[in-house]
C-alpha cells in the first residue's frame, strides 16, 4: 500500500513539474526563436517576400506550360490520328524525351549558367522559362492522352457538320478531352508549385530560400523551414480541395 501511495505521489509531482515548469519553458523557448527568426530585424520580411516570387515564378510557368504543351499535345495526337506532321512530332519527341528524362535543377542550371551565362538576365525570368518548359512536356501527355481517349466517331461527327480536320479538333474534340483531363493538370500545377522550391540553386529569392538566408542569419534552422513547409502545405491543401471541388462539378455535369 505504501508502495502504491509513494508511486502516486510521484507520478502527481511529475505532472506538476510538467505543467509548472517544462510546458512554460517551451512555450518561452518557442516565443524567443519564433522573435529571433521572424520578428527580429523584420526577417519575416524574407519570408512573405519570397513567398511573391515562388507564386510569380508557379503562374507564368504555368501559363507557358499550357500553351506549350496544348501545342505539343496536338501535334503528336494529330501525327498519330493522320500521320501528317513528321517533322514537328520528331522535335516534339525529342523535346519531350529531354525534358521529361532529365531532372528539373540541372534543366534550371543549364539554361541560367549555358544559356543565359554570358548575359545578365532576370532570375524570376530564367525560373519562369526552365520550369515552364518542364511542365510543357509533362502538360502535353495529359492533354494527348486526353485527345487519345475521345471516340473516333468525333472526327467523323465534325465531318458531317462540315468542319475540317482543324475545326473539328477546336470546336469538337479539344473541349471534351480538356474536360477530361482537368483533374489531372490541376496535379501537374501542384508539383510544379512544389518543384519551385529548387530554384534558390540559381540565387533565386523564392520561398525556400528565404528560410535559407534567416537560417544562415539565426543559426536555428527548425523554426524557419517548419514556416516554409507550413505554408507550402497550405497551398497545396488549397489546391487539392479545389481540384476536388472541380471534379465534383465535372461528375455532376455528366449526369
Amino acid at each position: 500500500m505504501d508502495f502504491i501511495i509513494n508511486l502516486l505521489i510521484i507520478v502527481r509531482d511529475a505532472i506538476r513539474y510538467f505543467f509548472t515548469s517544462y510546458i512554460p519553458q517551451l512555450i518561452q523557448e518557442f516565443s524567443n526563436d519564433f522573435y529571433l527568426n521572424f520578428i527580429k530585424e523584420d526577417r519575416w520580411k524574407y519570408i512573405v517576400d519570397g513567398l511573391g516570387v515562388t507564386l510569380q515564378v508557379t503562374l507564368f510557368a504555368v501559363l507557358i506550360g499550357i500553351a506549350l504543351g496544348f501545342i505539343v499535345a496536338i501535334i503528336r495526337a494529330t501525327h498519330d490520328k493522320t500521320g501528317n506532321l513528321k517533322f514537328f512530332n520528331w522535335i516534339c519527341h525529342i523535346y519531350l524525351t529531354v525534358i521529361r528524362g532529365t531532372p528539373v535543377l540541372v534543366q534550371l542550371l543549364i539554361i541560367y549558367f549555358v544559356i543565359f551565362g554570358s548575359v545578365r538576365v532576370d532570375k524570376v525570368l530564367v525560373a519562369v522559362i526552365a520550369f515552364g518548359i518542364n511542365s510543357g512536356a509533362y502538360v502535353a501527355e495529359i492533354v494527348r492522352g486526353g485527345i487519345m481517349s475521345i471516340d473516333a466517331g468525333q472526327f467523323e461527327a465534325g465531318r458531317s457538320l462540315g468542319f475540317n480536320y482543324t475545326q473539328t479538333m477546336i470546336h469538337i474534340v479539344l473541349p471534351q478531352a480538356l474536360k477530361n483531363v482537368l483533374p489531372a493538370l490541376g496535379n501537374e500545377f501542384i508539383v510544379l508549385l512544389k518543384e519551385t522550391s529548387v530554384a534558390g540553386y540559381i540565387a533565386l529569392e523564392d520561398l525556400t530560400k528565404g528560410a535559407d538566408i534567416i537560417r544562415s542569419q539565426t543559426f536555428a534552422p527548425m523554426m524557419p523551414l517548419l514556416a516554409v513547409a507550413a505554408i507550402y502545405l497550405a497551398f497545396v491543401m488549397l489546391l487539392s480541395w479545389l481540384i476536388k471541388l472541380l471534379e465534383r462539378r465535372l461528375r455532376n455535369s455528366e449526369r
